[in-house]
Parts: structure tokens; sequence; C-alpha cells
């Protein structure tokens, strides 16, 4: 079994992008989300994966990926996923002992600007960066999947 534990922070400044090491443009939608899981289709750069994510909240899921197609990621999100599509560059980021991963959201989430920390363990320290500000590893509204329903343009903050 795969597990993700993940953190997720809202980002409160653009220092972050002085320390950008690499770069890749995201499109994504989901094919199915319901009480238990979520499945996704992603495409990075020339290459597509299907996702198979836990639906709980908090920094602990279970997570499956797998390589696809490309042609076949393409067609999925044109015709089976829901809309809108979720569009992002996502900035990877080394501080301190980790790699950050600081996606910044187009289209109908157009302003959101959110930076995850994968960890190996949930009590795991590691050092925050200074552009890290709250703490929405636990709101749902942050999750992609919920996005695609409540986009970040809809939310009245």
């Amino acid at each position: 079994m795969a597990n993700e534990i993940e953190r997720k922070f809202l980002v409160t400044n653009d220092s972050w992008r002085e320390q950008v090491f690499r770069q890749s443009k995201m499109c994504q939608g989901y094919l199915n989300d319901n009480q238990q899981s979520s499945v996704r289709v992603r495409v990075a750069g020339d290459q597509a994966y299907l996702n198979i994510k836990s639906a709980t909240l908090g920094v602990f899921r279970k997570e499956y990926e797998y390589a696809i197609p490309a042609d076949d990621a393409h067609e999925m999100l044109s015709e089976m996923a829901q809309k809108p599509l979720i569009e992002k560059t996502r900035y990877y980021v080394k501080y301190a002992d980790h790699v950050w991963e600081v996606d910044v959201f187009e289209g109908d989430n157009a302003g959101l600007i959110v930076a995850e920390v994968e960890l190996s363990r949930e009590d795991e320290a590691f050092e925050r960066p200074p552009w890290a500000g709250e703490e929405v590893s636990s709101d749902p509204r942050y999750y992609n999947v919920c996005l695609v329903k409540h986009p970040y343009k809809s939310w009245t903050i």
C-alpha cells in the first residue's frame, strides 16, 4: 500500500521563487469522487498518471499512482473528467532538508497559491519556510478535488 503524508500551507509572498530548481505545467481532472476515494487523471509535461487517493481529512492518506499513456489521459480529461479542470504550474523548491511543491493555480482557481511538503512520518520535524503561512492541511476547500466543485474564484474570503 502507498501512503501520503503531506502538510499544506498558504503562500504569503513570492520569495520562494528565488529557490525554484524545477517546474512543471499540470492539468488534472477527476473521474469520480465520493466519500471513500477520488480518481484523478493528471498530465504533467509529456507524462500522464492515474491517481487513486483516499478521501480523508488531515495529513495522512492512502495514495496509488500509475503511469498511463498521455493520449489516453488527454481523452479522459476531455471526455470523462468533471469540469472545470485543475490547471496549475508546480514549482519545486528546496528548503532546509525538504523539497516543497508550490502550486500556482490558473483558470477558475487563479489567485490561489499553496505549498506542500511530503513527509515520511506524521510527526517528522521540518523547517517551515518564511513564505509558508497558515496551514490548511485539514481544510477540505484546499484539496484539488474540492476546487473542481467550488473553484477559488467563487469563494468569499
